[in-house]
Parts: structure tokens; sequence; C-alpha cells
């Protein structure tokens, strides 16, 4: 079949889709009325086309998980959000929403993540800084007053404590009435990229891969809307790794959390579909966009032909996309935007299924409201402005694109087979190799901004001296303060023994092979406390020593 008889084919199917589900337009046209087709391709003949592109929606997925992509809706414009107490985070949230951000991202503070409530000794110093501080169902109560869960999608960059931020977040909804079944999302829930890059772990991977396929098969039947991991190439490349190795460790590890539920038991039909992923957008326009057309593809052929899954859904790289972090400088604040602007736009052409756009004054401090203000719009100037939207997968079809998407996966694919052969992402972590790869990487990108082989503007060129930086957030004393004072009262409030029941059955089932989730959601709901819940898994499962890589 030739590739216009293949296209009709599609758009056939597509006009069935859109007959249910219209897109935003009749038409797209550009300024000058020239109309722009849903999926523009090649005229003459093209080796390889289906095989290695194939259209939007349809296997191996290259250009696009969905059919009309954001002909039919723009991506979820997310902005990561969270700092100090849950009342100051939920009226940034509300600020975000009014200024027309379509989906929630919650940033939660150190302390949280790792499994400390707010008056831990651990916890000193740190609290609400980085993000919200969640000591128990109380505080998220705060968190999404007035927030409809069933309208709003929300995403958690969690992971070690993600099965108790998630049932807090059930428990939270079903207090709105809204069931467990209606509510939408994401939980990072990674671990295996803590290990290698981020370090915000505290189980042993053994143990921290039971409590992840123990939420994947809790969600797979009470809570079916919810993305029950979304595996993290973002920290990976903030830790120095280049673009393929981002792609090539990020699918190792998906290949274990794939692994790991099909040995619980699991049909990987039954949760693939649930699995998405977070990448990095980096400042290299070209090979972002080929990056995200490789992992697609990756994914797609490493979900049918190694482990068998017959969804197209379960074939389907979906992910969210974060600009890039370690590319904010501190000087010259303002010349984020424009870097942002360029990673934003990487991440759109590359088909990304939702977006944050870091602000200008991340390097500094967490963002104000007008710095996120920029970043939000930055988004809709893309999305309503640039055209960028109009065509599917706009630059397939370049030499230059699809070269680069050809030779990033190939590059990939040699990693993979390389960790494979170590026996696996959790086998090869703990060998330290994609820490030693990470390490290299970052150090050899270094050496070459201190020899001006790469120019970072405002930094090792075109500097400024003197420069004052603008006004920034800073997270008060006063807030540690206040959240050790309104846990102490939760504390004394709560049934203890309803707590202290309630802890005891989630240590039994820990020590058995039990499902994890109904009992956390029980301690939750008894309003016993993240760092009561984590030190029962502390102390049946013990915690991770960091494997030293020289």
């Amino acid at each position: 079949m030739s590739i216009k008889e293949s296209k009709q084919k599609w758009e056939e199917a597509v006009a069935r889709n859109i007959a249910k589900t219209p897109e935003r337009m009749q038409e797209f046209r550009t300024t000058s009325n020239i109309e722009m087709e849903r999926c523009f391709t090649p005229d003459f003949d093209y080796p390889g086309y289906e095989e290695e592109l194939g259209f939007p929606g349809e296997y191996p997925f290259t250009r696009g998980v969905q059919p009309t992509m954001y002909r039919g809706r723009f991506w979820t414009m997310r902005q990561y959000a969270g700092f100090g107490t849950a009342r100051e985070s939920n009226e940034r949230y509300k600020y975000l929403l009014s200024a027309g951000q379509t989906g929630l991202s919650v940033a939660f503070d150190l302390p949280t993540q790792m499994g400390y409530d707010s008056d831990a000794a651990m916890s000193q110093g740190e609290v609400g800084k980085v993000g919200v501080a969640i000591d128990s169902l109380a505080d998220m109560e705060i968190l999404f007053d007035g927030i409809p869960l069933d309208k709003v999608s929300t995403s958690m960059t969690i992971n070690s404590t993600a099965a108790i931020l998630l049932c807090m977040y059930i428990a939270v909804a079903e207090k709105q009435g809204v069931p467990a079944d209606r509510i939408s999302g994401t939980i990072q829930n990674d671990i295996l990229k803590e290990y290698m890059a981020r370090g915000t772990y505290i189980y042993p991977p053994k143990e921290s891969m039971r409590i992840i396929t123990d939420i994947f098969a809790y969600c797979k039947d009470s809570v079916p809307k919810w993305n029950t991991i979304s595996i993290s190439g973002y920290h990976i490349r903030e830790a120095g790794s280049s673009a393929v190795q981002e792609v090539a460790f990020t699918l190792a590890d998906g290949i274990a959390y794939v692994d790991a539920a099909i040995k619980a038991g699991l049909n990987v039909d039954e949760f693939a579909p649930r699995l998405a992923f977070f990448f990095n957008a980096h400042n290299n326009l070209l090979e972002e966009v080929a990056k995200f057309r490789a992992a697609r593809r990756i994914w797609a052929r490493i979900m049918k032909e190694r482990f068998g899954a017959k969804d197209p859904k379960s074939q389907m790289l979906r992910f969210h996309t974060q600009t890039a972090g370690c590319t904010l400088t501190a000087q010259q604040p303002d010349n984020n935007i424009m870097r942002v602007t360029i990673q934003a736009l990487a991440a759109v052409l590359g088909g990304t299924q939702s977006l944050h756009t870091n602000s200008r004054d991340e390097a500094l401090a967490l963002p104000t409201e007008d710095s996120v203000r920029i970043a939000l719009r930055t988004q809709q100037v893309i999305a309503y402005e640039s055209g960028a939207a109009d065509s599917i997968d706009p630059l397939a079809g370049s030499f230059l694109v699809e070269s680069l998407t050809d030779r990033i996966e190939n590059a990939a694919l040699e990693y993979i087979e390389k960790i494979d052969k170590l026996g696996g992402a959790v086998e090869a972590i703990s060998r330290g190799f994609q820490q030693k790869e990470i390490q290299d990487s970052a150090y050899a990108y270094q050496k070459a901004i201190e020899k001006e082989e790469m120019i970072i503007v405002g930094v090792n060129k075109f500097a400024v001296q003197g420069e004052a930086a603008p006004g920034l957030l800073k997270i008060k004393e006063e807030v540690e303060l206040a959240q050790k004072k309104s846990l102490a009262g939760m504390k004394a409030g709560r049934d203890a023994s309803a707590v202290q029941a309630a802890l005891q059955q989630l240590g039994s089932a820990a020590r058995g092979t039990d499902n994890l989730m109904p009992h956390i959601l029980n301690a939750v709901k008894a309003y016993a406390t993240l760092g009561e819940i984590a030190d029962v898994f502390r102390d049946v499962f013990g915690i991770h020593r960091e494997t030293v890589v020289l």
C-alpha cells in the first residue's frame, strides 16, 4: 500500500474519531490563509515510512500517541508549585487555575519526600522550603480545599512516600464526595532514578519495588484513571546525563518496572496503559524533538516485541515534560525566559502530553507569582499564537530531525543492551553503572563550559558586572513553627488508639504479603502521620545505603 493510500485510510479513521470528539477548529490556516493539513506526509517514495514513522495515534507512535494531537486539545498546562504551608500552596493553586492553568502539579518539601514529619529532628530548617509540608490528611484537606478533584488532574512529584500521598489524595477526594474511580492524575513513584540520580530514597530496592507493584495492582481496580508511575528521565538529565542517556536509562527503568509487575502476577495489558513518563527539555531544540520521537518508537517496540503487549495503549509512551532547571542561570535571570521558551517549544514539537515551564528566578529561589505567570504565558503563547500546534509532528521528514531520531534510538538501544547484560536496571544501579555514566557526562559538560567550548550567555560570555537579583520569594522561619504547632494540634485531637491499631495492622501487612495500599489508606484516614507510616516501613524493610561510585 502506498503512503498516499495509507494516509487516506488513516484520515478516514480520524474522521470517525472527530465525529465523537471535534477538533478545536474546523480549519487550521496560517496568517496567509494557507490551510494546514492535519498531518503532512511525503509525496514521494519514502522507504520504511510506515515501519519507522507511521501515523499519529498508530504504532510505532513516532509521530505522536493521539490521532489528532493538539488539534483536538492542547497539552495539559501544569505549573509545578508548592511551598510553605498547605494554606499558602492552596492559594497559589487557585491563582494558577484562575490564570488558565489546566492541571495541578504539587511540589513537596524535603521532609515529606523523605518520610519525616515536620517535628522530626531531621526536618529542622527544611520545612516548607522546596515544596509544601504535608504531615497528615489534615494538611492534604487544606491543600485541596475548594479545588474540585473530579474536575482537576493532579500530578504529585513524590517517590519514596508516593503510596502515602496517593492515599491521602484518595481520602480527600472521598471527603469531597468524589469516589476514587473518578479522580485522575499522576504520582511520580519512580524510585530507581532516585538511587541513580536524585537521592530521596528510603527503603532498599526490593522493598521499594514491592510498594510500587502494590500501587499498580490496587489502582488497576480501585483508581483506574490514575497514572500509577511517571518514569522519570528528568532528574537523570538534571544530574548531568546526555539526551541519549536520559532516554536509555529511563526506558531501562521502565523495563524493570514492567518486569516486576509481571513477576508480581499482573497482566501487562492490565497495568501498562497507566504507565507514564517524565522527560527534561534542554536548549538544543532539534536534538530534544528527536529525543522525544525516538523514545516513543523505542518504547512501543519494547512493549510489543519484548513484553507481548497487545493493547495499543500499552505500547504508547505518554509523557510530561518540564523545562530544564539545570540550564537556568543566577546571572541575568531574565535570559531564562528565552531558554524556557526554546525548551517548551521543543516539548510541543516533540509531542508532549503535559508541560511545566520553569520560572526565570528559580536558579535563585522559589518563583514569585509574577515569574510563574510569565512561565505559564509562555505555554499559552506557543499554544495560541505560534501555529506549532496546528499540524501534527511538524518537523517530520526533516533530514536532520529524522537522522537525529534514528541515531538517538540506536545509541539508546546500545545502552539498554549493556544494562540487560548487567542483569537489568536494578542490578546495574547496584553496581553503579548508570551513576558513573552520568557523572562522566556531567564532568565533560562542565569542562566544555569552563573551556568556552560551550557558551552560556551571561555566564562565560556576555556577562554583566554588578547585576542585582530581582525580588525573590523567601520562606520565613515562622512557617516551620506554624507547621509544628498545627501538627501538634492535630495529634492532640485524633483518636490515638485508632492510629495505633491502624499502624499495627500496616506493620503486619508489611511483614506479610498483603497489598499494602488498603492498610496505608486506613492509617491515613485515622490521621496517622506520614512520618509514622514511613517509620513502620523503616522498621520492617530497613533503609537503603548509597552505592558510592568514584
